[in-house]
C-alpha cells in the first residue's frame, strides 16, 4: 500500500513503514496541494505542521488511517475521518519520559531562579542576593492529571523527598496510593499544595481550570509548572497573581496562543518560558515515529491498534492477549458469506475458555469485519463495523463462559436470518494455530486454506474417493482433507484444501456425483488469509 509522509519523521520510522509499504515523503503541502495528493494513498502520517481538513478527508479515496506522530490531534477533523471510517491515532507513550523530565527540569528551574541567573551572568552581572530559590525536599506537588506523564513525574518528584497529592477524577484513589500521592478534591489541592503541575488534555471541561478563582484559593508563593497544554490555565489571571506576588512565579512550556510573541507573562522575572520543548528530544522524536509506524501497519493489515482516538481502544498487555484470536474472527465472518451470504438479521457471538476471560468487544468487531466486508464492497473497519451493523438493523449479541469441555477456547458465531440459523466455530491450538471446528451441526477440524471445497455428503463407502477421482480427472491436486458426521451411514461433511481454485462448471459437476448433497467452493482471498499466517509468525 502507499503511504503518504507529510512531516518530517525520524529515519527509524521511515524504515519501519518501507519495510511494509511505498511510502512517499511530500512536506509543506498546504491544503490544496494535498487535496492533489491525498487520493491515491492508503495511510497519511502527520505530525502538527500538516492540517488534515475535511476537504483533504473528502478527497481521501483509499485513505484508511492518518498517523499523528505526537499526541495533539487538533489538526485533525476527527468527526469528518470517523464519519468515513477512516481510522485517526496517535502516539500517546512516545513522548511520555521526555514530557516528565521536561517538567521537572521546569519546576527545579522555578524554584532556583536558573533562567533569571543564566541570563544575569551572561550579561555581567554577579546577583547571588537577588535569585534566593527554595528546596524542593519535603514541599508539596500537585499533580493535577495523573495518566502516563502525571504518574512519571510523581515517582521523579518522589525521589527528590517531595510529598505528592494528586487530582484526577478518572483515577481510583487506591491508583494514586500505588504511586506515592495522596488523591484529594481539586479545591483542597489548590490550597495544600507549594508547587502545582497540570498533566492533562485541554477540553470543554479543563479550558481555563486555574483562573482567578482557583489562584485565590491557592497558598501564597505558589508556584505553577504547565507542560501540558496551552488554555489550561488564564493566562492573564496569572499575569495579574504573579504581579501582585500572590504566586510567586510560573514555568510554562505551553500556551494559549502559540507563538505567544505578544504575551505580558515573557516581560515578568518569574516566569520561566520554553517554546512547547516537552517532546524535543531524541529518544521522543524516534519513539513517537516508531509508535505512529507499527499502528499504521497495524490498521492497514487490519488489526486493531492501541492508539486510535475515534475507536475504543485497549491497554498494550489486553492486546496481546486477544490479538491470537482477530484472525479467526474475520475468518469466522468470512466463512459465513462464502458458505450461506445473504440476508443478517441478528449475530450471536459465544466465547468459551480462555477468551472468555478477555475484552471481546475487538473481537466481536473483528468478526464484523469480517462479514461486512464481503457484503458492502466497501471499506469497513474497527471504527465503522459496529456503527454498520446498527445502520443495517443487525442485532449484535455476546454471551461468555469460561467452562467449556474438549478446547480451550472456542468461539461459535450464530446468525439468524428469517426463520434460518447457521453456525460455524473455530479454536486456536497453542495460541496460533487456528481450526474450524463446527460448520452447521457438523464437528469438523477445517484446516483454512486459500482454496477449500466443502461438501455435505451420504455417508457411504465410495463418496469421498469419487470426489478424489472426480478431482484427479480435472487436474486439481488435494492438499489435505478433513471429514465429519452426525452419525455412521448419514449426512457427513468434507472439508478439502486445494491448490488451485474450482471453476463453477467443475464444482456444478462435482455437485452433480452420486451421494453429494452439497459442493460449496470457498476461496479466501489475500486481505483474509495473510492475517492467519502472520498469526504464526507475529509481527
Amino acid at each position: 500500500m502507499r503511504v503518504l509522509v507529510s512531516d518530517p519523521l525520524s529515519s527509524e520510522g521511515i524504515a519501519l513503514l518501507k519495510k511494509h509499504h511505498q511510502v512517499d515523503q511530500l512536506f509543506g503541502l498546504d491544503e490544496e496541494q494535498l487535496v492533489g495528493e491525498i487520493g491515491k494513498y492508503d495511510a497519511l502520517v502527520v505530525r502538527s505542521g500538516t492540517k488534515v481538513t475535511a476537504a483533504v478527508i473528502d478527497a481521501a479515496k483509499k485513505l484508511q488511517v492518518i498517523g499523528r506522530a505526537g499526541v495533539g490531534i487538533d489538526n485533525i477533523d476527527l468527526e469528518r475521518a470517523t464519519a468515513k471510517g477512516i481510522i485517526v491515532l496517535n502516539a500517546p507513550e512516545g513522548n511520555t519520559i521526555s514530557a516528565a523530565e521536561h517538567a521537572l527540569a521546569m519546576l527545579t528551574s522555578l524554584a532556583r531562579n536558573i533562567a533569571a541567573a543564566d541570563c544575569a551572568l551572561k550579561e555581567g552581572r554577579w546577583e547571588r542576593s537577588r535569585f534566593m530559590g527554595v528546596e524542593l525536599n519535603q514541599k508539596t506537588l500537585g499533580i493535577i492529571g495523573l495518566g502516563r506523564i502525571g504518574s512519571e513525574v510523581a515517582r521523579r518528584a518522589r525521589a527528590m523527598g517531595m510529598r505528592i497529592v494528586a487530582y484526577d477524577p478518572y483515577i481510583p484513589a487506591e491508583q494514586a496510593e500505588k504511586i506515592g500521592a495522596t488523591a484529594l478534591p481539586l479545591e483542597d489541592l489548590f490550597r495544600r499544595s507549594d508547587f502545582i503541575t497540570l498533566h492533562l488534555p485541554c477540553n470543554k471541561q479543563s479550558y481555563h481550570l486555574i483562573g482567578e478563582k482557583e489562584l485565590a484559593l491557592m497558598k501564597t508563593g505558589v508556584r505553577l509548572v504547565n507542560c501540558a497544554r496551552g488554555g489550561l490555565i488564564d493566562e492573564a489571571a496569572l499575569y495579574e497573581a504573579i504581579k501582585d506576588g500572590r504566586v510567586a512565579g510560573a514555568a510554562l512550556d505551553v500556551f494559549e496562543h502559540e507563538p505567544p510573541l505578544e504575551s505580558p507573562l515573557l516581560e515578568l522575572p518569574g516566569v520561566v518560558a520554553t517554546p512547547h520543548l516537552g517532546a524535543s528530544t531524541r529518544e521522543a522524536q524516534v519513539n513517537v515515529a516508531l509508535q505512529v509506524a507499527e499502528q499504521v501497519v497495524l490498521a492497514l493489515r487490519g488489526d486493531p491498534v492501541v492508539s486510535a482516538v475515534n475507536m475504543p481502544s485497549m491497554l498494550p498487555e489486553e492486546m496481546a492477549a486477544v490479538k491470537p484470536y482477530l484472525p479467526l474472527m474475520r475468518l469466522l465472518g468470512g466463512l459465513y458469506f462464502h458458505l450461506y451470504g445473504g440476508r443478517i438479521d441478528e449475530i450471536e457471538l459465544y466465547y468459551g475458555g480462555e477468551v472468555a476471560g478477555h475484552a471481546v468487544a475487538p473481537l466481536t468487531t473483528a468478526c464484523l469485519i469480517g462479514l461486512f466486508s464481503h457484503i458492502l464492497g466497501e471499506q469497513v473497519n474497527y471504527v465503522n463495523a459496529p456503527h454498520i451493523a446498527r445502520s443495517r438493523g443487525v442485532r449484535v449479541r455476546e454471551s461468555v463462559s469460561k467452562n467449556i469441555d474438549n478446547f480451550t477456547n472456542l468461539v461459535m458465531l450464530t446468525v439468524k436470518a428469517g426463520s434460518e440459523k447457521y453456525t460455524i466455530a473455530g479454536t486456536i491450538f497453542n495460541r496460533s494455530d487456528i481450526r474450524i471446528v463446527r460448520i452447521g451441526d457438523y464437528r469438523i477440524e477445517v484446516i483454512p486454506s486459500a482454496y477449500m471445497l466443502l461438501c455435505t455428503y451420504s455417508d457411504r463407502p465410495g463418496v469421498i474417493g469419487r470426489v478424489g477421482t472426480f478431482l484427479g480427472e480435472k487436474g486439481i491436486n488435494i492438499a489435505g482433507m478433513q471429514v465429519g458426521r452426525r452419525s455412521a451411514g448419514g449426512e457427513a461433511i468434507m472439508a478439502l484444501q486445494v491448490d488451485e481454485p474450482l471453476s463453477p462448471a467443475v464444482l456444478q459437476r462435482l455437485a452433480q456425483l452420486e451421494g453429494i448433497l452439497t459442493a460449496r467452493f470457498v476461496h479466501l482471498e489475500e486481505r483474509e488469509l495473510s492475517p492467519l499466517l502472520e498469526n504464526s509468525r507475529g509481527f
